[in-house]
C-alpha cells in the first residue's frame, strides 16, 4: 500500500492510522474489556517486536525516502506498543505525547519529501545529495525532524521515547525497552545518514537532481499550504520537547480522567448487581 501510493497519501495513512488505531486500543482496553487486558499483552509483545525489528531493518536497505519514512513508521509504531503493553498511567500518557509528536515530526518529514518531488520528479535518498547548498529551508526541516524521528535530544521524540521507555521499565518489560533502545539506535544510523548527504557533500559532489534543482515560487496554488505545514512542524518539533514536562501532565490528567470515570461506571454496575440481587432475594419464585 505505501508503495504504490502517492506520498500525501502515505503521510496521511503513517500517522492518522496509527493514532485511530492506537486510541481505540486504549479505548477498549481500559473501558470495554479491562478485565481480559492482560489476555492481549503477548499478542501486542509479539507485534511489538516485529514492528521494531522488522521495521527498523527494511528501512535500514531502502533507496527511497518515501518507503524509509513508511517502514520506519511501523518501527514506531512497535515503541508506541511499548505504552500500550504496560498497561498503567504512565503507559497510556506516554502514548499520547508520542502519538502528538510524531505527528509532527512524521508530517514534516513529508512535506520535506513532498517539496524534493515536486521540484526534482524523484524520492530517490542518492539524489538528496548536496541539497543544502540549493535549498536550505527543506534540508533544515527535514534534518530536524528525522533527527527528531532518531530519539536524539533536544528534540521532541527524544523526550516521547524516554517517557515510553520508562513506563516500560517501570512495568516491568525490561526486555522490550532493551529491544526499543537497540532499535533505536538501527534508526539513528538511516536517519543520519540521510541528513550526513544532504548537508556533509560538497558543490561538486551534488547529485544531478540537486544541480539542476528549479526554483519554485511559493505562491503558486498548493504550495502555500506546504509551507504553512512545514513551518509548523519543525517548529513543534523543535519546541515540544522544551515543553514536554507540561505536555506530559496534561496527558496524564486525560489518562487519569478516563480512568476515574470508568471506576464510577464499574461502582455503578456493582451497586446495579447487588440491588437486583437484594429484590430477586425479597420475590422468590415460586
Amino acid at each position: 500500500v505505501y508503495e504504490g501510493s502517492p506520498t500525501p497519501v502515505v503521510a496521511f495513512l503513517s500517522v492518522g492510522s496509527k493514532a485511530a488505531g492506537f486510541a481505540l486500543a486504549i479505548r477498549l482496553l481500559t473501558t470495554a474489556f479491562p478485565l481480559v487486558s492482560e489476555e492481549w499483552h503477548l499478542i501486542f509483545t509479539a507485534l511489538a517486536v516485529l514492528s521494531m525489528v522488522l521495521g527498523n531493518v527494511v528501512a535500514l536497505t531502502q533507496t527511497s525516502m518515501k518507503r524509509l519514512l513508511a517502514y520506519s513508521s511501523i518501527a514506531q509504531a512497535g515503541f508506541v506498543m511499548i505504552g500500550l503493553i504496560a498497561g498503567t498511567d504512565a503507559g497510556y500518557s506516554s502514548m499520547i505525547f508520542y502519538l502528538l509528536v510524531y505527528l509532527f515530526m512524521n508530517l514534516g518529514g513529508f512535506i520535506c519529501v513532498i517539496l524534493f518531488t515536486l521540484r526534482t520528479g524523484t524520492d530517490q535518498i542518492s539524489e538528496y545529495a548536496g541539497l543544502y547548498h540549493k535549498d536550505p529551508l527543506v534540508t533544515l526541516g527535514l534534518s530536524i525532524c528525522l533527527l527528531s524521528l532518531g530519539g536524539i535530544p533536544p528534540l521532541a521524540g527524544f523526550f516521547g521515547k524516554i517517557y515510553l521507555f520508562w513506563a516500560g521499565w517501570q512495568a516491568g518489560l525490561y526486555g522490550l525497552v532493551l529491544l526499543g533502545l537497540i532499535t533505536s539506535v538501527i534508526s539513528i544510523y538511516y536517519y543520519i545518514r540521510v541528513v550526513k548527504m544532504m548537508v556533509v557533500k560538497e558543490p561538486q559532489e551534488m547529485s544531478e537532481s540537486v544541480k539542476n534543482y528549479p526554483e519554485i515560487s511559493w505562491t503558486l496554488p498548493g504550495m502555500r499550504p506546504l509551507q504553512v505545514g512545514l513551518v509548523l512542524s519543525v517548529f513543534a518539533t523543535s519546541v515540544v520537547g522544551i515543553l514536554s514536562n507540561p505536555l506530559f501532565t496534561l496527558a496524564n490528567d486525560s489518562v487519569t480522567k478516563t480512568q476515574i470515570l470508568q471506576s464510577q461506571v464499574v461502582e455503578m454496575q456493582t451497586v446495579g448487581s447487588v440491588v437486583g440481587e437484594r429484590n430477586l432475594s425479597l420475590y422468590p419464585k415460586d
